[in-house]
């Protein structure tokens, strides 16, 4: 059944809700870091809902283009790409301008050691974006992990919850959400602020890594004991429709599932369908970071794709000899070092 032209297209095909909400959107779009693990796939469904609604619209996509594998799907599905470094300040300021952007540039791992790097693109490059596009509506990537660890029965972080970040990676996401922040209160830009907590693709994801180490026979660690996660369908979905929602002040919302998802249950389920039995190590503990999304699910609906069934999918990718991403989530990381 899998192949990655059907991931693909699963994750490409748009929602009558998309659908409608393209017909909406007044202008192009342009994705800016789009070479990562969502951005491809973001493209191509925004493309396929833009011409699917009827209208004449460009769907830009802006990488430094290393993945040739996600610059063909792009180019395949009639996406315009622009190879440029963004960090190369007259690339960026040579980009045309757009009257929608989604900003998904950042840095993760490597951190460590290497602190400068991660702080110059979460936080230097979004402050010259801001600039930039100070005109336009813009959906700005963050991460669910600025918000403190919490206990598993708070049922997550909210919007409305202080953020407490841990760590440099964290530290310079909370600085790229203020810069866009800033471009909002002085500009006048609207921005919708998408903090995300753990996108599902099978390529990768924490389910995918889950799954490979029950495969490999490695130790999970059930030090972080819960998750929260999406099918990356639905959270690509919920940016592209977060153009009609960007706003001046900003707009933040939490998106991920509304599921609160035991590590241990979900590696049981998961080695079922794999046929190998999971190890675990460490005792559980009583807290996680975990966001509610609530107002992400009044605004936009329920994912398209169910935890249990997202589970399946991952074991069935795996056995099908599906491609990894090789970028682990790190899920069980708990003190902010990446």
């Amino acid at each position: 059944m899998w192949t990655e032209e059907y991931l693909n297209e699963l994750l490409t095909t748009p929602s009558d809700a998309l659908i409608c909400d393209m017909k909406k959107i007044e202008g192009d779009i342009m994705i800016l870091g789009a070479g990562g693990k969502m951005g491809p796939t973001l493209a191509v469904l925004a493309k396929k809902a833009a011409d699917k609604a009827g209208v004449n619209k460009k769907i830009i996509a802006v990488s430094r283009g290393s993945d040739k594998i996600a610059t063909e799907l792009m180019k395949e599905n009639g996406v315009e790409v622009i190879a440029a470094d963004l960090l190369d300040k007259e690339k960026l300021y040579a980009l045309p301008d757009c009257e929608n952007v989604i900003y998904m540039a950042g840095r993760k791992f490597g951190t460590d050691g290497n602190e400068w790097q991660t702080w110059a693109m979460n936080s230097t490059l979004p402050a010259f974006v801001a600039d930039k596009f100070k005109k336009s509506n813009i959906v700005v990537f963050s991460s669910g992990n600025i918000y403190p660890i919490v206990p598993l029965s708070s049922g997550g972080c909210t919007e409305a919850d202080r953020v407490m970040p841990n760590g440099e990676y964290a530290m310079s996401c909370l600085a790229r959400e203020r810069a866009f922040e800033y471009a909002a209160n002085t500009f006048g830009t609207k921005v919708f602020t998408y903090r995300l907590n753990f996108a599902v693709d099978l390529r990768y994801g924490v389910l995918f890594d889950v799954a490979d180490k029950i495969m490999k026979g490695e130790p999970i660690s059930l030090s972080t004991p819960c998750f929260n996660f999406i099918w990356q369908g639905s959270a690509n979905e919920i940016a592209i429709r977060g153009l009609l929602h960007a706003s001046s002040p900003a707009c933040i919302m939490n998106v991920t599932g509304p599921e609160t998802v035991s590590i241990k249950k979900a590696a049981i389920k998961l080695s079922k369908y794999l046929g190998k039995e999971p190890i675990f190590e460490g005792e559980p503990g009583n807290d996680a970071y975990l966001n509610d999304a609530s107002l992400a699910m009044e605004t936009f609906g329920y994912p398209a794709v169910s935890a249990e069934t997202l589970i399946r999918w991952q074991a069935e990718w795996i056995l099908s000899g599906g491609r990894t991403l090789n970028k682990p989530t790190h899920f069980e990381e708990r003190k902010g070092s990446y």
